[in-house]
This record gives C-alpha cells, structure tokens and sequence, in this order.
C-alpha cells in the first residue's frame, strides 16, 4: 500500500484509497487522474477483489490502452477490462444477442455504411431528401437513441419538422439493420441500456459480477450511458466516476453535463476529492485558462494551481490572412528546430474546422517540415480498405446487405447497377436478406439469364471463402485477395503512383491482421477483428512517438499534451462556431473547447487570430472570438506578426502595436499547390507586410455591430439553419438586442442578433 501511495499528493491518496461506496474524482486538466484511477485499481486488487469484478470504462482506445499499460506496471497479470464503453457493451451483446433479436456474429456499421443504409430507408418510407439530406436524418435518430428514444417512442411523440421527418425513417432504418443482423454505434448503448431495464435478473446478474465500475471523463457521458452505469450500480454502488465539466465538449452528439453536475444527488453519500494541483502546464497558461473558464455558470469550482516554473507569457498574434498564420506558424516550429534543439514532436496546431488544415500543410510542406493530420478513421475508409472489410464483414454475417451491395461487383464481374435493384427489391418484399435472395437470382424474372449467371458465381465465390472463415486472420484476408485477384484489381485501375499506395494501404491491413493474429493466438476471431476496427477513434493512429508535428482538431486534442501549442482561428463564427449562438449552453461548451485546447500546452502556447479568411472560395473579413476579451490581458504578450517568407532574425517581437497598415493586392486564394521542400528546411525570402494592430475589445464590438443588418419587427429573415421566418419582436438595445423569431416549420426562436447569422430576405 506504501507503494502505491508514495510520491501522491493528499487528494490523491484518498481516491486511491477509497475502496467501497460512490466516488467522485473531480480532476482539473493535468491533475494526474490516470495515475490514480490505475492506483486505485491496484489497491483494490491488493483488497482481494477479484479483477473480473472490476470495470474501468473510457472514451477512447489510447486511453484505454495507456490505462492497461500502467495496471500492468503495477499489477501484472491481472484481467481487469479496461476499454470504451462501446467495446464493453458490445462484448455484452455479443453474449446476449439473442435477448435482442441479434445473432451474436452481428456487424457494427461505421458511420458511411449507416449513411447507406438510411438512405435505403428514406427510399422505402417514401421520404423525399430535396428538403433534407440522410446526415440531417441520421443526426437526428443518432440523437434520439442516446436519450433512449426508441423508433416506436419517437413516432408517437410531438415533434418538430426535422424529427417528424426522420420519425418516418427511424423505424424503416431500425427493421433494415434488424435485417441485415446488424447495429449502428449509438445501437450498441440503446440495446445494452434497454437490455438491463427489461431484464431485471440480468440486471442483478451483471451488478453483482461488475462490483466495481470506474468511468473517465464522466462529463462526456450521454443518457443512455448513464442508464448503463447506473442500472449496474444499484445492489453494488461503488461507482467511481472522473471527471471535469469544464472539459464537457461533446454536447453536440449527446453528451448530457448534468451527469456530473448532480452525481452528489444521484448518490447521496458519495465521497467528492477534488483534483486541483496541475502538473502539466505553467503557471501563466494555466492563470489564463482559468480566467477564461470562470465566465461559464454550469461547473463545479475549482481552485487550479502548480508548482511549475512561470515559463513565458501566452502570445496573442492577429495575422492578415489563414495564409500568413500558417507560414509564420510552420517558420516559427523550423526556427525552433534548427536553433533551438527542438523536436517536430514537441509542436501541436489545433483548430477549430478540419476546413483550416489546408494552409497549414502548404506551410509544413514548404519549410520541410513532417507533420501528421490525426484522423484515425481515416485509414479504415479508404475504398481499397472498406472493399477488403465488406468481404469480411460478409463472410462474417451473411446478412449484412450494406457490405454485398458493395462488393458484389468488386472487381467488375458484370453484375450491374439495375440486377442490383431488382435482387433488393425481391429481398424488400420478402424482408429477407440480400444474399438469400441472390442464391434464388435465377428464378427472378425480372433479372435476365445471364446476369442471374454472375450472381451465382458471385454466389459460389462467397461460400468458397467461407471456407477459411476461422481460420487466422491474416490468412483469411491472404486467402481472400488472391481468390478475388485484388491486388491485381488496384493494379489495373490508375496511375501508378496511386495504385502503389492502395497496395501498401492493404498490406498495412494486412500488417494490422497479423499482429492482431498475434495478441490473440488463442481466443482470436474474426468478429472480433472486425469489432475492433469498427470502434477506432480518432485519435487511434496518432504516433505520440513519431517526429512530426501534430495537426489536429480541438475535440481531437482532448487528453493529449504539448511542450508548445499554437492555437488558431480564434475567431468568431469559427471559435465560438456559428451553429453553437443559439443557446447559452452552447456558448459555454465553445468556451470549454478553447479552454481544453490552451490547458494542452506544457511550455508555450500562441492564440492566433486573422483580419481576412478565405472560406469557400470567399476572401472575408473577420472578426476576432469575444473569448479573447475574456483573457487576462496582464497574462498575454500581444504581438504584430509579420508576415515574412523567411526565418525572424531573432526572438524579439514588436512591443507597439501602431505599426503602420500596408495594403497589398497579392490576396491568398487557397489554390495554389506548393511542392514539397527537396531539402528538410529551405525557406525563401520575402518582402514584409506589417499588419493592423489587434482590436481592443470595444472596437472589435464595434466591429461586429457594424456588419450587423438592420432588423424591424414584422421583418422576413433567413437564418442558415432554421431558414425562412418572419421576425415578432425586437428586445434590447446594442449588443443585448434579441429578435424572437418565427420560421415556417412553426417553430419560434429566441436570437442575441450580435451571434445570429440573421439576413433580411430580400
């Protein structure tokens, strides 16, 4: 126990000693909760707890993986699950599937193959998509099952036009995957949650062999993962929950705060540690986010400090356009290499909109630098690598009909789009899968002789590989490209440079087989490979020890830390986003955003903002965030960046802010290609542009209020959202000004005008 506990503050070693009952870890950014969330599992295997009892659930596989890792260290070879919450709900299901009307083989669709298969269902419901698009529906129904509405509760609900759309789609949507034996992401909660509220015995079962259960970043969990934790807590309440609601950033896909805003009701006699020493960043950057996250009223206090050496001011710098940030963004980082001994690993650029990531590669590319786009999900659907995963996923559920319509004539064996319509609409009317209505081509009259012909051999091919359906992974997939001959499929199909990647994107699928092949010499299987690629994250394939500077989004960045970050667009419409000035709520989540990406950075941190954006095609003004006005100015350097093609002479930055403004006509558009740099760092030289200084916080007020339309009641508006209304009020004056707003679906809405993109229609 003395081991355990050395070198842990006060806090900390009562969590870690806390064995039974409610617990609630109230953990700043940086406190070190994964050390004592693994110390505290230890301890409570040194309290004879068997490990199969014990639960810890994360949000992410890095996560879960550097959690297992470290009860290693500390206690080995004990079994404790450790991973998402998706992954542990479907291992449940698998083993009760049929409590669910599934068969345990079934397949989890990632998010394009849901995509395909509402698509399917708008078609069946005969619902139009001129006024809609199946992302809208599928946002909807994703929404709906993480408050464990189901397809039945939602039609019988009132609703607004969105939703009454997609209750006509929900049902038809819910019975094709029903069909085709398979499950959606959020389908992995809403089965689990309504498996335990229907089966009591089950119910008990389960919470008395998962006793103890520890949850991460508990502020991100959304209804249905509190049915969950909380249905499996109940004869054993030793629920221990970590988390920050200042960290609350996925509200937009369901993420409920008042799950950790009220667990002191929800268990009465819980014990609360607060986690407030920050071991990560220096005391200014912390002091800065701080300042900024005390504006938000939905939070628990906490007082944040650190023992860490002062370090550098956080800099604030105003750019003229995306273009000049990212060059003197990507000219800072080389600087810092080639002077400095820095690593490209030690720098981070987070942004707010994938969108911005274009600028900042022209620059890396241009000055030498590597760097790596985190975007875990991105390997897995690469057309090579979902053709590959649809055969498998097939030969692992028969009845999977997203994955044959993909394959199916994957490579080209003369089965066209119209036999594929007429093989679905026989399965429709049957409600059976599709390759059961395949083995019967023949005796459909609508498909002709010969490519009824191509379906059986399709037909025969497919049992042919089913053959090797337990084999080992890696020779399953071996077994399967040669039989369909792919590789000489991507061979025949472009350019070569293009096709030499596709085959190293499936020898890499390969690689990936085979050392799955290897974790799991006895209990691996095929489903299970499957399970695991389908639950990637985006974080997943993110080399923390590769040398490269990282890009990635804010909601990417959430766990991850940075000697030097530079955060950009700190804009408004992009940080807060536009969608997000409907509400307070939503505001508030932007605020905790920006507040997760400054508490990454360990030694320095620059916020950047432009005058000029190019977005879409349109070279705009814009206006800096309103968050900036919120910072503690004593805290921040404020620069003037020029802009310059070659290195800063030195380290030292303009104090005086009355540079003079020179116009210049040389505008950035975003389409210029620039090839790579052919030795690691040569710059170029370039004239400088001295920008405007940075506005203070009245002008840029007056800034926005200036661009703002003149609105009357009575008026006829447009918003980008809600579309077409007529506004009913005006209250308020100046930046306070509301309009209340009435759109023609029926619905009324409040709007602050400052943040509403609201136009006069003309």
């Amino acid at each position: 126990m003395d081991d355990l506990l050395s070198g842990l503050t006060e806090p900390q070693r009562q969590a870690v000693k806390h064995v039974d009952g409610p617990l609630l870890m109230l953990a700043g950014p940086g406190s070190g909760k994964t050390r004592v969330v693994t110390h505290r599992i230890a301890n409570l295997l040194q309290h004879g707890i068997p490990a199969w009892q014990i639960v810890a659930l994360t949000f992410t596989n890095k996560a879960a993986s550097e959690m297992r890792s470290r009860v290693e260290t500390l206690a080995p070879g004990q079994a404790v699950f450790m991973g998402t919450f998706h992954r542990f709900c479907a291992r449940l299901l698998r083993r009760y599937a049929s409590l669910t009307g599934l068969s345990e083989n079934y397949s989890i669709l990632d998010a394009a193959d849901s995509k395909t298969l509402i698509k399917r269902a708008c078609d069946l419901a005969g619902v139009a998509l001129t006024h809609t698009s199946p992302d809208a529906i599928g946002s909807v129904i994703s929404r709906a099952k993480n408050r464990l509405v189901t397809a039945e509760m939602m039609s019988r609900m009132q609703v607004r036009h969105n939703e009454r759309v997609a209750a006509q789609v929900y049902p038809v949507y819910q019975r094709l995957l029903m069909t085709a034996n398979a499950v959606d992401f959020d389908d992995l909660l809403l089965h689990t949650a309504i498996l335990l509220r229907d089966n009591g015995e089950l119910r008990a079962d389960l919470d008395a062999r998962y006793r103890y259960i520890l949850v991460d970043e508990y502020q991100d969990t959304n209804l249905a993962q509190y049915a969950i934790v909380r249905a499996m807590s109940i004869d054993y309440p030793n629920l221990s929950v970590t988390g920050d609601p200042d960290q609350s950033i996925y509200g937009w896909r369901g993420a409920d705060l008042t799950n950790i805003l009220d667990f002191e009701k929800d268990y009465p006699n819980v014990k609360t540690v607060r986690l407030e020493q920050n071991y990560r960043s220096t005391p200014n950057i912390l002091r800065v986010a701080d300042q900024l996250i005390r504006h938000n009223r939905r939070r628990k206090h906490k007082e944040l400090f650190t023992a860490n050496p002062e370090g550098e001011p956080v800099m604030l710098k105003c750019y003229r356009d995306g273009k000049a940030e990212a060059d003197d963004i990507a000219e800072q980082i080389a600087h810092a290499v080639l002077n400095d001994k820095a690593q490209p690993r030690d720098f981070a650029v987070f942004f707010r909109m994938n969108s911005l990531t274009r600028a900042l590669e022209h620059a890396m590319r241009r000055c030498g630098l590597p760097y790596q786009i985190v975007n875990g999900v991105e390997f897995y659907q690469r057309k090579e690598i979902k053709d590959v995963l649809a055969y498998l996923h097939l030969i692992n559920n028969p009845a999977n009909d997203v994955a044959l319509e993909r394959i199916i004539n994957v490579p080209a064996r003369g089965i066209g789009s119209t036999t594929l319509q007429r093989l679905r609409q026989a399965a429709d009317s049957k409600n059976i899968p599709l390759l059961e209505t395949a083995r019967t081509a023949g005796l459909i009259d609508a498909i002709p002789k010969r490519s009824a012909t191509q379906v059986a051999k399709f037909v025969a091919l497919y049992d042919s590989l089913c053959v090797k359906a337990t084999a080992a992974v890696e020779d399953l997939i071996e077994f399967l490209l040669e039989e369909i001959d792919y590789r000489k499929y991507l061979e025949a199909s472009g350019e070569d440079e293009q096709d030499n990647d596709r085959l190293a994107n499936v020898d890499e699928l390969v690689s990936a087989a085979s050392e799955y092949d290897a974790q799991h010499p006895q209990d691996g299987s095929l489903d299970e490979f499957l399970e695991q690629i389908s639950l990637v994250s985006s974080t997943d394939d993110w080399q923390d020890n590769s040398d490269r500077v990282t890009l990635m989004t804010l909601h990417a960045s959430k766990g991850l830390e940075f000697p030097r970050v530079y955060l950009i667009g700190v804009e408004d419409n992009l940080l807060p986003h536009a969608r997000s000035k409907e509400s307070d709520e939503q505001i508030e989540e932007e605020r905790r955003l920006l507040f997760v990406g400054i508490t990454r950075a360990r030694q320095r941190l620059q916020l950047s903002y432009c005058q000029c954006r190019s977005t879409h095609g349109d070279y705009r003004p814009v206006v800096a965030s309103p968050f900036l006005m919120e910072l503690p100015r004593e805290e921040l350097r404020q620069v003037e960046a020029t802009f310059d093609e070659g290195f800063f002479e030195d380290d030292s930055y303009p104090e005086s802010w009355d540079l003079p403004v020179q116009e210049t006509d040389d505008v950035y558009q975003g389409d210029e290609e620039q090839p790579p740099a052919e030795t690691p760092i040569a710059p170029k030289r370039g004239p400088t542009v001295p920008l405007a200084p940075m506005l203070t916080a009245a002008q840029m007020l007056a800034s926005r209020s200036a661009t703002l339309p003149n609105l009357e009641t009575g008026m006829a508006v447009t918003h980008p959202r809600h579309g077409s209304g007529t506004i009913l009020a005006l209250t308020g004056r100046g930046s306070k000004c509301t309009a209340k707003v009435r759109f023609e679906d029926g619905e009324t809405k409040s709007f602050r005008v400052t943040h509403a993109d609201l136009r006069p229609l003309k």
